[in-house]
């Protein structure tokens, strides 16, 4: 398990692109959503971005958990909105931030892996919220996955 850390987090507004999916759609190369995304971010609006800006990808708008539809905003804390971008606030809270690093995007995807073991033990103190999680991308290697939790 990689080192978490506990974070305590003032709220932070995202512009960006945005689609809904779910968990079990993202399975499927015929119903990926959020790959798509991504790819249409860095042809359209990473190249656009200032060198102060930080890329983030937002899970928001859940129906119910992990199961559920839910919204991904992929964009960055300084960005000119467009008409066809969304904002998102990422939530005043505690998150439990997961580090990521490696090749990209596959050290995403295996970290998710952990993520969702984590939650899946019983003996935790932390439940997801789900209200926003998020990827912040720290370099070309290098990510941090927060995901908002109550404490019981």
């Amino acid at each position: 398990m990689p080192n978490i850390q506990k974070v305590d987090m003032s709220s932070l507004t995202i512009k960006g692109l945005q689609v809904r999916t779910k968990n079990a759609d993202e399975m499927h190369p015929g119903t990926q959503r959020i790959a798509p995304l991504w790819a249409r971010f860095f042809k359209e609006v990473l190249p656009t971005l200032g060198k102060d800006a930080t890329v983030y990808g937002v899970y928001h708008n859940y129906e119910s958990d992990a199961n559920g539809a839910f919204d991904v905003t992929v964009g960055a804390d300084v960005l000119e909105v467009t008409e066809e971008m969304q904002e998102v606030t990422l939530e005043e809270g505690r998150y439990l931030m997961f580090p990521v690093k490696g090749e990209l995007p596959q050290a995403i995807i295996d970290t998710w892996q952990q993520v969702w073991a984590y939650f899946e033990d019983p003996s935790i103190d932390e439940r997801r919220a789900y209200e926003t999680d998020f990827e912040k991308y720290i370099s070309e290697d290098e990510v941090e996955i927060y995901i908002g939790v109550h404490y019981f």
